[in-house]
């Protein structure tokens, strides 16, 4: 057996054993969430909970003045950015910024494929959110809303993971890099889907994990998935023919506009926008 379809059978077996070491939320994202999951919660108390993370309290405030939020008037403080931003928001807001520390390793080999996740995820994730902003513009009424994509866009390729660190157990793998797509592309979504359940999150994000990449889901209804999709298309990370006719499906369904919107003015700055609230 290669070593390739060994690390396969490796990955397989642990799934579906339930042994496979997935990653815990970061800790400060617990303790947002915590704090947001309780009724007695203030603005004053969830600042003063974030704070404990200067990293995480400077990205707040970069959300709570970007133009994603709608703002023109800056904020200079945590608890005025909190504030901006609303407790409903601000568990999603705050975990999604906090998925950074997920992508790291001391292995330098692992690392590399780490930081190469997360900035596809970031790529992804900024395309999504704009798409979002500009779908929600027209469909005042729906369901969905900025802070879940904000989330589901940065843990859609979650599941990448538990299989980089499981390969770095088997770094002769690394010399096949198209094994590892291939790993990822079987399994990930699986995985992923695993984690989101694991972490108890709900089931538009255990949706978002599992099928955004399995060509077989095709929901009837618009949901985050779509977007996720959306991004990933534009950015060329979800691989297809056609980019043009897959982007179409997507405006005959509704998310879209128009393809067009991509190259407008107005769809950049935002894009730039929200690109530099991740930075």
């Amino acid at each position: 057996m290669s070593t390739e379809n060994a690390l396969l059978t490796i990955l397989i077996d642990k799934i579906n054993n339930d042994t496979l070491v997935l990653p815990t939320l970061p800790e400060v994202a617990v303790r947002v969430r915590q704090a947001a999951d309780d009724p007695e919660v203030n603005l004053l108390h969830m600042a003063e909970v974030i704070s404990h993370d200067p990293a995480l309290a400077a990205r707040m405030i970069k959300v709570a003045n970007s133009a994603f939020l709608g703002r023109t008037v800056k904020v200079n403080t945590l608890n005025q950015a909190v504030t901006r931003i609303g407790l409903r928001q601000v568990k999603n807001v705050a975990t999604a910024m906090a998925m950074e520390q997920l992508f790291v390793s001391q292995n330098k080999l692992i690392k590399t494929y780490m930081d190469k996740a997360w900035q596809k995820t970031l790529k992804v994730a900024c395309q999504a959110i704009t798409t979002m902003d500009f779908y929600l513009r027209v469909n005042k009424h729906t369901s969905l809303n900025k802070d879940t994509i904000t989330l589901a866009s940065l843990v859609f390729n979650i599941g990448v993971l538990p299989i980089l660190t499981e390969a770095e157990h088997h770094p002769e793998v690394f010399a096949n890099p198209s094994f590892l797509a291939h790993a990822i592309q079987k399994l990930g979504g699986r995985i992923g889907g695993a984690i989101m359940r694991e972490w108890g999150f709900t089931e538009e994000f255990v949706e978002v994990a599992e099928s955004w990449a399995n060509p077989n889901y095709k929901p009837a209804h618009v949901c985050y998935v779509d977007f996720i999709r959306v991004g990933a298309i534009v950015e060329g990370i979800l691989q297809v023919s056609d980019k043009a006719a897959a982007l179409h499906v997507y405006e005959e369904k509704g998310v879209l506009g128009s393809v067009d919107m991509f190259y407008d003015d107005d769809y950049q700055d935002m894009l730039n926008d929200i690109k530099a609230a991740f930075s």
